[in-house]
């Protein structure tokens, strides 16, 4: 066993990987770039070695700033982790040169399986069913179009140098072939600088069938089961789960020796994943399967192989690549597994990554890591390269964790991952939390008769309002209450509820919900209490519990009229915050608030920033007269400018940013006030 490794890579594979090293005594490098200086990875590790800028090209993905990281701190061989450098032959040729371990397959064998179009060759030859297709190297379009024609449409042409959906397109007539060709080779070219296509039947209700496959170097290879990943978005996989259902034995039999015969044919060493089409038929069941490529590395979904068969995969890895023979195979998986990514991003806005700090990042109870020793294993586990403060940056992938769970059985499993979903608290940026949770619940997915088509004709269902505006506004004005009754002091006079020893006042409220403005008008009761009006809706009563956590997240429970709502907020709703009920999430912040006595009268607001960017012109000063909708200050954000306009009639009371000032989300920018005697005058 090597007694010191360096891991080329960061977030939570890095995480991963440094845990089984921790267990099995073995020292660990973490390199980071300017971006990732205090990161989790880099706590997680024994050592830490800067390696360049935040660009990845300059810093994880630069073959010989790694290199001579790991001659630097003495390390004898290199976990790629997946993604970046996992599947650069040549980086595991330079390994070799510099007489460092390449913790991975043979260069040779990720060369054989970087090409589809040559490892589909090479897959024939060893009697792995194929789909039907042409993979030649003839690429003239004439050709291309007639092999398409023999095929029989529809088809999908498919770069042969590619991966992750790029480079693919889908042709249902003969008429659009010439057009979808052009459109995948430029796309190919761009990616991968290679527009050599392959063309393959398109299957039928198509699902994601991979089985994990390991080899050493004494001539043994061997399967540890399949897993499912059918749940994808544009060739993304979202949701996997071992084992796939709805298979026979027979069926898991054939799969496996399928795979290891793949693995054979190209010498395989180590851990890499053989992954499959299979065709459904309707009733959660398969016809066939057909090789589509191999990964030649972990994969991202491995911990869901882990938790069936209660192995640590990355252990074997470093046992394999040490020169040791393979562990013996467990008999049968146990139970099942599922496993979802939660990401940041924005499911409503096309699923656009999201950037900022994770204000809040909480998880139901869980565990960070999970190996085999005869004991049940446990009903969730978090894989995480992040902690709370942590942001989230434009340079790499936004995935925050993968939360996997497991069960007794498929049912078990899936109720505890939506359960956990519902738990989780992602505060400061989007994230597609509320999205996962729904999916899980589709009638497709929970009775097993899924595809890949899933998500796309989900999609209505899918990203429909969890949590409608009116609702979140109602628990964040909850929430401002509570907030100001804990800030205040004993002193009535300092009160900001617009507390008057000569009358009831009533306070308006203009909320930001999701994008959706709403007005809020609380009422004091001559008894007491409050009663709340949102829109041009009635004033109902008002009432509710609270209870702060160590954290300073409250739990709210809200009656509204007849209307009961139980809740979670996170952050200040003056300057920002999360409202979170039943798996939704939604974004609210205050856009304005006016006290109003006998007589009315607006008294002290602000004007936050609703994006983080920088102040580019400041169209108003202090003390000037404003009438709703006049421009007051223009940010610039993402290259574009965005002007920002009065809510309704006021006095600039202060100006709190200067021309030029980067400024977050959420910012105040601005404080108004009603009009006064001089401000007539």
């Amino acid at each position: 066993m090597f007694s010191k490794i360096l891991i080329a890579n960061r977030g939570e594979i890095a995480c991963r990987v440094a845990a089984t090293c921790r267990r099995l005594g073995v020292a660990s490098v973490a390199v980071y770039s300017d971006a990732d200086a205090g990161a989790a990875h880099v706590a997680a590790c024994d050592e830490a070695l800067p390696i360049g800028p935040a660009e990845a090209a300059r810093s994880y993905l630069d073959a010989a700033r790694i290199l001579q990281a790991a001659k630097s701190c003495g390390a004898q061989a290199i976990h790629p982790g997946y993604g970046f450098l996992s599947e650069n032959a040549e980086f595991a040729r330079a390994c070799a040169q510099a007489g460092i371990v390449f913790i991975g397959p043979p260069a040779e064998a990720i060369d054989a399986m970087g090409l589809k179009a040559e490892s589909k060759r090479l897959m024939q030859d060893a009697g792995v069913p194929l789909v039907p297709g042409y993979h030649g190297a003839d690429q003239d379009d004439a050709l291309l179009a007639a092999q398409a024609a023999r095929i029989g449409f529809p088809v999908l042409i498919k770069a042969s140098a590619g991966g992750g959906g790029k480079g693919m397109r889908a042709v249902h007539a003969a008429d659009e072939f010439a057009a979808a060709l052009a459109s995948c080779r430029r796309e190919a070219r761009a990616a991968f600088g290679n527009d050599a296509v392959l063309i393959e039947k398109l299957v039928a209700n198509p699902r994601h069938i991979e089985i994990q496959v390991f080899a050493d170097a004494h001539g043994r290879a061997t399967a540890l089961f399949e897993r499912d990943c059918s749940l994808q978005r544009r060739h993304q996989k979202v949701v996997e789960e071992a084992p796939a259902p709805g298979l026979s034995d027979d069926q898991r039999a054939e799969l496996s020796r399928a795979a290891v015969a793949a693995a054979q044919a190209v010498g395989y060493r180590g851990a890499g994943t053989v992954e499959f089409i299979a065709e459904g038929d309707g009733a959660g069941g398969i016809r066939g399967f057909y090789f589509m490529e191999m990964n030649t590395r972990l994969q991202v979904e491995h911990p869901v192989t882990e938790m069936i068969t209660g192995l640590d995969l990355v252990e074997w890895q470093l046992r394999v690549a040490a020169g040791e023979p393979l562990p013996a195979a467990p008999a049968q998986p146990r139970g099942h597994a599922v496993e979802v990514r939660l990401y940041a991003e924005n499911p409503r806005s096309g699923f656009l990554p999201a950037t900022g700090e994770l204000l809040r990042f909480a998880l139901p109870e869980h565990v960070a890591f999970v190996v085999g020793d005869g004991a049940q294993p446990a009903a969730l586990r978090v894989d995480s390269g992040v902690r709370e403060g942590d942001r989230i940056t434009p340079y790499y992938d936004p995935m925050i964790a993968k939360l996997i769970a497991w069960g007794e059985d498929r049912a078990q499993a899936i109720a505890r991952l939506r359960a956990a979903l519902r738990a989780t608290r992602v505060a400061g940026l989007e994230c597609n939390a509320e999205f996962l949770g729904r999916l899980l619940g589709e009638d497709e997915f929970t009775s097993a008769r899924m595809d890949t088509g899933l998500i796309a004709r989900a999609q209505d269902r899918l990203l429909a309002e969890g949590l409608a505006a009116a609702d979140a506004a109602l628990v964040a004005s909850c929430a401002l209450l509570e907030h100001e009754a804990a800030a205040a002091d004993a002193d009535p006079w300092s009160r900001a509820d617009g507390w008057s020893n000569g009358h009831l006042p009533a306070r308006r409220l203009r909320w930001a919900a999701g994008g959706v403005e709403v007005d809020a008008l609380l009422q004091r009761g001559a008894a007491g209490g409050w009663r709340l009006a949102l829109g041009d809706g009635a004033a109902l009563p008002l009432r509710w519990q609270a209870v702060r956590s160590a954290a300073g997240e409250l739990a709210l429970h809200v009656v509204h009229g007849d209307a009961v709502r139980r809740a979670h907020v996170v952050g200040d709703p003056a300057q920002g915050c999360a409202v979170f009920e039943a798996g939704a999430q939604v974004a609210v912040r205050l856009r304005a608030a006016d006290v109003h006595g006998a007589a009315g009268g607006a008294a002290d607001a602000r004007l936050n920033a609703p994006m983080p960017g920088r102040v580019a012109a400041l169209l108003v000063a202090a003390g000037d007269a404003v009438k709703a909708g006049q421009p007051l200050l223009v940010l610039e954000a993402m290259k574009m400018e965005h002007t920002l306009q009065a809510a309704d009639d006021g006095v600039v009371d202060a100006v709190l940013v200067a021309v030029g000032e980067q400024i977050a989300e959420g910012a105040a920018l601005l404080r108004m006030r009603e009009p006064q005697g001089e401000d007539a005058a």
